[in-house]
């Protein structure tokens, strides 16, 4: 049985022009071409599985983008055998899929890189981590620009089995290693160099040392790095996520490697930073609480970790707000 994305490659050969996710699908159903199953959503499978075929690099298809940000397909080899003559000439025969030039160069606004912190901090939400910025504004450096690289921008924890013993000291706590993680992210726009790729890392290994596990986070990761990344993954041992516009479609390129909790970095990050000091207090009171009282400190935690996106309309919202670009559109029906 042919998979989908040979079926897909068939369809778009046999169909042979610029079209639509939904009319291929349509081609697909006519034909009888693909079983789909029971309780899927077949068009957005489509969708998704054509958008692999650019985000991949495969060379075989080809996209535009037309009117509204809608995306059309097509085969690279038949690019010069479309309805018309040259490809360029096809694009003006479908006007429907192309706005025209605009006369003066439109100023798209840029994002800042804390704005991904809501994303990074929705998605380690979704996998049970609570997670809280760290803002280098407020650490007390003095004159030390060094210590820049003392601690990460987002600290976070994930509970495996929580203890509710009365007077349960932190420390003791966190020696139990079926108690809970501690996790470290750096955080950046895009890594498109070795150059930035090593000082990133490097930045991300600094300081995350304190930590269980320590993460690189990056919204945009050029594909010629991913062997180096892999270098120093196995080298240094810091995992690599990376961050998409719908946070729950993050992907964990590379996971960390374990530490042991190192206590006296814990304890200098404390005294140099007031947000991490909140974190580690409000942690430590959760974990050494009585059972009975365990909910509400669990509220007083969250309450005091970052906040998060809940609903997929969130997300499209909040981008939208901070021009946060959306990646992959094609698979936000």
């Amino acid at each position: 049985m042919a998979t989908l994305k040979e079926v897909l490659l068939q369809s778009l050969e046999e169909i042979g022009k610029v079209v639509s996710y939904k009319e291929i699908y349509e081609f697909i159903k006519t034909n009888n071409l693909h079983d789909f199953g029971k309780g899927k959503t077949p068009a957005s499978t489509v969708s998704a599985e054509l958008g692999n075929f650019i985000r991949q690099g495969d060379s075989r298809v080809k996209r535009i983008q037309g009117k509204g940000g809608n995306f059309y397909y097509y085969l690279t080899k038949q690019e010069d055998s479309l309805p018309v003559q040259n490809f360029s000439q096809s694009i003006v025969s479908l006007p429907e899929l192309i706005e025209p030039e605009p006369k003066y160069k439109k100023v798209v606004k840029d994002y800042d890189e804390r704005s991904l912190h809501m994303l990074l901090s929705s998605y380690l939400k979704s996998q049970s981590t609570y997670s809280k910025t760290i803002f280098h504004e407020v650490s007390t450096y003095g004159k030390d620009t060094n210590q820049i690289w003392t601690h990460p921008d987002m600290v976070g924890i994930q509970f495996m089995s929580l203890q509710h013993k009365v007077s349960q000291s932190f420390i003791k706590t966190v020696n139990r290693v079926d108690t809970f993680r501690m996790y470290s992210y750096e955080l950046k726009k895009e890594i498109a160099t070795d150059n930035e790729l090593k000082k990133a890392y490097f930045q991300a290994v600094s300081n995350s040392s304190w930590a269980n596990y320590g993460y690189l986070v990056a919204f945009s990761i050029s594909s010629n790095l991913l062997e180096e990344i892999k270098r120093l993954n196995q080298a240094f041992g810091i995992g690599v996520i990376e961050l998409d516009s719908n946070p729950y479609q993050s992907k964990v390129l590379y996971q960390p490697a374990y530490r042991e909790i190192d206590f006296k970095t814990i304890d200098k990050l404390c005294l140099i930073n007031k947000n991490f000091e909140i974190f580690i207090e409000q942690v430590e009171k959760l974990l050494s609480a009585n059972e009975k009282y365990h909910n509400a400190v669990e509220k007083e935690l969250d309450e005091v970790c970052d906040k998060y996106l809940s609903t997929d309309a969130a997300v499209t919202a909040y981008c939208k707000e901070k021009n946060i670009p959306s990646k992959y559109s094609e698979t936000i029906l």
